[in-house]
């Protein structure tokens, strides 16, 4: 019994003791991790010296090649498709037939109302015939009046059935998705494939308030691409967006003609040049400078060796430059760099660019 008290004991001890060791450890460890008081941390920045700059005041603005026109070949009814004409990269015309659904029913109920529509006809001259001698009745002559003409109607409906069978294409250009094969069943509105126009093709780019006043709709441009950086493609705006988004730019459309010599494609980078040949001077500053984006344009200066938050206002937007219209002097050392790991106030070493330091 003795034994097994002084057991356990021992045990509680060595537990003990392991415990106070690694608590010891941990002390030591977090000693170790501990930063150093950051009270006097300076922090190395990049900045540009603010100054009046000449500058060329065109406007170029980037966006991607899409089709003037594009459209889903869709099923206006249901049925079995019996077959399917077209595969990846087909040329169609608008309204041509690209596939056709199972008919042989629709055929044949045609076929039943044509005899219907025959012996109704025959019916309805007989009894003009009979109503002329007193033999009939006016009512009988109407009703068989009225199951001609309701005969008619079926023959019409069975027709346009017939035709809605008949797949068509909405509109000319090139096949680029095929969804169904012939065989497969398919309901009233479901896509057999995509087509996209690619004789015009358009150009979505957004402009900031500060340009867009300048643009009119039908104004040249010109566009040209990586693909062929020696080819300038004509267009024109052909839209602008009396609401801008969030950050105050606006939607402009721009079309242009597609080229047999120099075909584009669409998703492809496009640059679109306004032509808007002007010049002046103002103080510019590289765009990595802004701390919360264009909406409300604000930047870190060094004054007295801190970091001061300047609430600016800015113009146009040239390259990675932007204009500043107010908010900075000439001489405001304004940080491009290093803006990540700053507040208001903090101690900061200034490295002007282009300068290599000590």
């Amino acid at each position: 019994m003795l034994r097994k008290i002084f057991i356990i004991v021992f045990v509680i001890l060595i537990l003990g003791l392991i415990g106070y060791k690694l608590a010891a450890n941990k002390k030591i460890m977090d000693a170790q991790k501990a930063l150093p008081p950051t009270t006097n941390l300076v922090i190395p920045v990049n900045v540009t010296v603010a100054a009046p700059t000449n500058f060329n005041d065109s406007l170029i603005k980037t966006g991607t090649l899409i089709p003037f026109k594009e459209a889903d070949i869709n099923a206006i009814a249901s049925g079995k498709l019996v077959s399917v004409n077209f595969n990846l990269g087909t040329m169609v015309s608008q309204g041509q037939t690209v596939a056709n659904l199972d008919s042989r029913t629709l055929q044949l109920n045609l076929q039943q109302a044509i005899l219907n529509k025959n012996k109704v006809e025959k019916d309805v001259k007989r009894n003009d015939t009979l109503y002329a001698g007193n033999a009939t009745t006016l009512v009988d002559v109407q009703n068989t009046k009225l199951n001609y003409e309701n005969t008619l109607n079926q023959i019409d409906l069975l027709h346009k059935q017939i035709s809605d069978n008949e797949i068509k294409t909405p509109i000319s250009g090139q096949i680029v998705t095929k969804l169904k094969e012939a065989g497969e069943f398919v309901s009233a509105g479901s896509s057999l494939g995509h087509i996209v126009d690619m004789s015009s093709i358009k150009v979505d780019v957004l402009v900031n308030e500060a340009d867009v006043y300048s643009l009119k709709t039908g104004q040249s441009v010109i566009v040209t691409t990586d693909i062929y950086p020696q080819v300038s493609f004509p267009g024109h705006i052909n839209f602008i967006s009396d609401k801008g988004d969030a950050t105050h730019n606006y939607l402009v459309e721009v079309t242009l003609q597609n080229s047999a010599a120099h075909p584009l494609k669409a998703g492809t980078f496009a640059y679109v040049n306004f032509q808007r040949k002007s010049s002046g001077t103002a103080i510019l500053i590289p765009r990595s400078s802004l701390l919360e984006g264009t909406q409300t344009p604000k930047v870190y200066i060094v004054e007295n060796d801190k970091a001061v938050t300047k609430d600016i206002i800015i113009g146009s937007e040239l390259g990675d430059l932007i204009e500043v219209r107010s908010g900075l002097n000439a001489g405001d050392k304004v940080i491009t760099g290093g803006q990540v790991n700053l507040k208001e106030g903090s101690l900061v070493k200034a490295v002007i660019s282009g300068d290599t330091g000590d």
